[in-house]
């Protein structure tokens, strides 16, 4: 008797994992257990040991993983390279045809070496791509856009978009950057957005907000999560610099990541008296830190829409608080903002025309707080249910071999 297909997720993240990408993989071979077996290769230590107890629950196999510090590249790309080609065996030996087998971009080695071990074992394949490489690595500056690195990044790029049977995006802005390589069909390209990790529901802002400062009549506007490549963390200490005389304004920093690392110095350097830098707050308490706020900055770099994941958005919307967003108008980000009229867009990179932005939340109050409102219903749009039944029914489709479509 042929056996029943399996669904087989290769990620670096996984729980124990704390990081979002972790929490939303894990949700999604969950949801997917309910309809076939799932097999998890993770690269996360102590994974093996989460199984639950649920017949369904999936079969989680860790891979060896080496994890340098962020800082040294050369060290990560050499420790992502040795987990690519250690889950490219680990599929090799599991797959068969007739399964689906699914990979995330992170590492950006990973979706080629999972994608070659599938189709080779005659299985479906499948990418969830939540960093578009090599345009992440150059909106952050780390490759020219015609540099020798890119041009092999697009290179393998147009086997790997072409050979998948479906790729998962989080973001609208990612499809036409994808059919721009020759042979990628649009009907095989599925926007599903991530969704909220906090319960949802308007929060009016107030003293007994633990995060507020003492002053509970400024108007707070905040910065927080991880302040990586393709973030501009600079711009928004700028336009609080260009702020510092209006007394009634407060800029609370916090986060992670080389950007936080720049801020630390920025304000030992500035001693800016209308910014609070604040430490990453306990999960558990995350929800109370975003309602200290009244309005929430998320600042890209220039030429990021399709390329950065706009996950925080969410969590700023669930507490119902508007946002303001230093991006391109075409960005998934920044077209969310402006179909729910939550908060406010600005140029990427541009500190006056932010530092505008937050002077008129400031000054508009009630209709900042009525964009904080809208920004709690327009949350309900973003939920784990109606996101995982989506990943489900396009697997099931692509197990039943109907593509993705």
């Amino acid at each position: 008797m042929q056996k029943a297909p399996t669904f087989i997720l290769a990620t670096e993240f996984y729980p124990p994992d704390e990081s979002t990408t972790a929490t939303y993989l894990s949700a999604i071979a969950q949801a997917i257990a309910s309809d076939m077996k799932v097999v998890v290769l993770s690269g996360t230590a102590g994974s093996a040991g989460q199984r639950a107890a649920e017949e369904t629950a999936p079969d989680v196999v860790e891979i060896a993983n080496w994890k340098p510090p962020k800082r040294a590249l050369g060290r990560r790309l050499i420790a992502s390279s040795a987990l690519a080609i250690r889950m490219f065996w680990a599929v090799y030996r599991r797959a068969r045809a007739g399964d689906v087998v699914m990979s995330v971009t992170s590492p950006f080695t990973l979706p080629y070496t999972i994608t070659l071990a599938a189709r080779l074992r005659r299985a479906k394949t499948a990418l969830l791509i939540y960093d578009l490489y090599p345009e992440a690595l150059v909106a952050a500056g780390v490759v020219r856009r015609t540099s020798l690195v890119a041009g092999a990044l697009r290179f393998a790029n147009a086997w790997l978009f072409r050979t998948l049977s479906a790729i998962f995006v989080i973001g609208r802005d990612v499809p036409p950057l994808l059919l721009r390589y020759r042979g990628v069909s649009a009907n095989n390209i599925h926007f599903v957005p991530n969704w909220t990790l906090l319960p949802i529901g308007f929060r009016e802002p107030g003293q007994a907000n633990r995060f507020r400062e003492a002053d509970s009549s400024q108007f707070v506007v905040g910065l927080c999560g991880n302040l990586g490549f393709t973030h501009a963390p600079r711009a928004v200490f700028e336009a609080a610099r260009l702020l510092r005389h209006e007394k009634n304004i407060r800029f609370v920093l916090s986060g992670w990541g080389i950007g936080w690392a720049e801020l630390k110095d920025l304000q030992a350097s500035e001693q800016l008296e209308n910014v609070t830098l604040r430490e990453p707050v306990p999960e558990d308490q995350l929800a109370e830190f975003l309602s200290g706020a009244d309005a929430w900055i998320i600042p890209y770099r220039r030429n990021v829409a399709g390329v950065s994941i706009p996950s925080r958005l969410y969590n700023f919307l669930a507490v119902g608080r508007a946002v303001i967003v230093g991006t391109e108008a075409n960005s998934e980000a920044a077209l969310a903002v402006t179909e729910e009229a939550v908060g406010w867009i600005v140029p990427p990179e541009d500190p006056a025309a932010l530092a505008q932005a937050v002077s008129e939340a400031a000054s508009e109050r009630s209709a900042t707080l009525q964009r904080g409102r809208l920004a709690a219903i327009a949350a309900l749009k973003y939920s784990e249910q109606a996101s995982t039944l989506r990943y489900r029914d396009i697997v099931r489709r692509l197990r039943e071999g109907n593509g993705g479509s």
